[in-house]
């Protein structure tokens, strides 16, 4: 097990959010009317896409290409020289936005996302484009995502019901009747790497998978608890698991629909057998202990974890480097 830094796909930002300009006074009618800002135009989870030799990048529009859009949220500044600027023809020029260039996201319905490209190839989920995606690129697909979901589940006050108003760029919903301010949430889980004395690690296989898809045990953090004390109940719970010295490795935002992932590595308690573990029945149905050899294996017949999951950055963390996706990933 790697100490060095977890590289995590969706835990990669270059951008500077600058939280205080959400609450100025017209900030998006001011972004959308000046010809120096970026728009990334969303359509039902899926970001408008451009790139050479087959590698995606978020497409740059010019504002006026996502005029009539259902929701504009303002992301914030570039702290880098991103990506390449294609205005609102894909195909125009090569020209680099420049650092401190506003970003705004449009979230565009049927009608208008078919004006602004028609081939639904070049609109992609987070899932698929995230590792091959820049830095800055999948870090500012990962808070649209986040910030996009909320708005679709958080239309009406929790308190008494009445439709809640986006205000702050999109970054407060606000209610009328109550006059309070609703902030997106996110709802925190772990993730944990178990290894026993043999330095093999635990997956686990969920009764909503097809078989042969396996991954790190994970769960949410209740309220009250320590991100610690839930890793060790939440491996009880799922896998009959006593774990010990669970350290912290990193963290990933996994807006599926609203949650971070917080990963862990903990160790088989002594006093435990490996074999003794045993899946709820419930959510896990199946666990499994497996050496490097086993995993890296042709016959392990193991479907692994996407390169966009920190399951999987974990999980190569604990390899030591790539491991070969001889069954596949999902």
């Amino acid at each position: 097990m790697s100490q060095g830094p977890l590289s995590v796909p969706l835990a990669r930002h270059l951008l500077d959010r600058d939280a205080d300009a959400r609450s100025r006074d017209g900030l998006l009618d001011q972004l959308l009317g000046d010809p120096g800002t970026r728009v990334i135009a969303v359509h039902k989870g899926r970001a408008l896409m451009t790139g050479a030799d087959a590698v995606p990048a978020l497409a740059l529009l010019a504002p006026d290409a996502a005029v009539g859009a259902e929701q504009y949220l303002y992301l914030g500044r570039t702290t880098v020289d991103h990506g390449v600027d294609h205005g609102v023809d894909h195909a125009v020029g090569t020209v680099r936005v420049p650092r401190g260039t506003p970003l705004v996201a449009a979230i565009v319905g049927d009608t208008l996302a078919a004006a602004i490209e028609p081939d639904a190839a070049a609109w992609m989920a987070l899932r698929a484009a995230a590792p091959l995606l820049s830095d800055s690129d999948a870090g500012l697909f990962a808070e649209i995502v986040a910030i996009a979901n909320w708005h679709g589940t958080h239309g009406y006050c929790p308190r008494c019901g009445t439709a809640t108003e986006p205000q702050q760029a999109g970054w407060v919903r606000h209610c009328p009747k109550d006059d309070i301010d609703i902030f997106p949430r996110t709802d925190p889980a772990v993730i944990v790497l178990i290894t026993d004395a043999d330095d093999r690690v635990l997956l686990g296989s969920n009764a909503n998978w097809t078989p042969g898809r396996y991954s790190l045990l994970a769960g949410f953090v209740e309220p009250g608890e320590s991100l610690e004390h839930a890793v060790i109940r939440e491996m009880k719970e799922e896998a009959g698991v006593d774990v010990v010295d669970p350290l912290y490795r990193g963290s990933q935002p996994w807006p599926f629909p609203a949650s971070i992932m917080l990963g862990f590595h903990a160790r088989l308690s002594a006093d435990q057998a490996p074999e003794s573990v045993v899946p709820d029945g419930v959510e896990i149905v199946d666990l499994r202990w497996l050496s490097r050899e086993q995993l890296a294996s042709p016959g392990a017949g193991v479907l692994l974890p996407g390169a966009a999951s920190i399951a999987r950055a974990l999980l190569e963390d604990w390899y030591g480097g790539a491991i070969p996706d001889h069954g596949g990933r999902w």
